[in-house]
This record gives C-alpha cells, sequence and structure tokens, in this order.
C-alpha cells in the first residue's frame, strides 16, 4: 500500500488591515510681511587725502584741461579751474 501525503489546504495569508490616512488640514499661517528694507545708509567713508595728493590731483587736472585746451590759455588760469574742480571733489 503507498502511503498517500496528507494535504491540508491552509488558510490564506491574512491581509494586514490598512489604515487610510485622511489628509489633515493644514492651518493657515499667516504671511509675514516682507522684512522693511533699511534705507540705504551712506556708507560711503569720507577719504581722507594729503596735501600732498590734492596737490598731485590739481597738477594733473590742470595739465590734462591745458593739453585738452591745445595749451591756449594761461597756466594760472588752468590750474585755477583744476584747483576749484579738485577742491569740490575732495571736500564732499
Amino acid at each position: 500500500m503507498a502511503t498517500q501525503k496528507k494535504t491540508t489546504k491552509k488558510a490564506p495569508a491574512k491581509k494586514k488591515a490598512v489604515v487610510k490616512k485622511t489628509p489633515t488640514k493644514k492651518k493657515a499661517v499667516a504671511k509675514k510681511a516682507p522684512a522693511k528694507k533699511k534705507a540705504a545708509a551712506k556708507s560711503t567713508k569720507k577719504v581722507k587725502y594729503t596735501a600732498e595728493q590734492v596737490y598731485s590731483m590739481i597738477e594733473q587736472a590742470a595739465y590734462f584741461t591745458a593739453e585738452n585746451d591745445g595749451f591756449s590759455k594761461d597756466s594760472s588760469t588752468y590750474w585755477a579751474q583744476a584747483e576749484a574742480a579738485i577742491h569740490t571733489m575732495v571736500n564732499r
């Protein structure tokens, strides 16, 4: 007599219960006003020039003004114009 295998049917594996998450409503967050930009403070530092530097600037400005004018005027005229221009620029 041949032995027969007993086959028992297993019950199907139980599926885990899946809990569906309900979407949660996000709380309304009050929007912050954009940060106020500080007024552009004049952060330009006043540069201190030495007397020699000022003299050199006047000298060069007078020369280039005279050169552009063709040296048609007296040198003291060019010097006075350059001196006025450099002093207004330096003393701002």
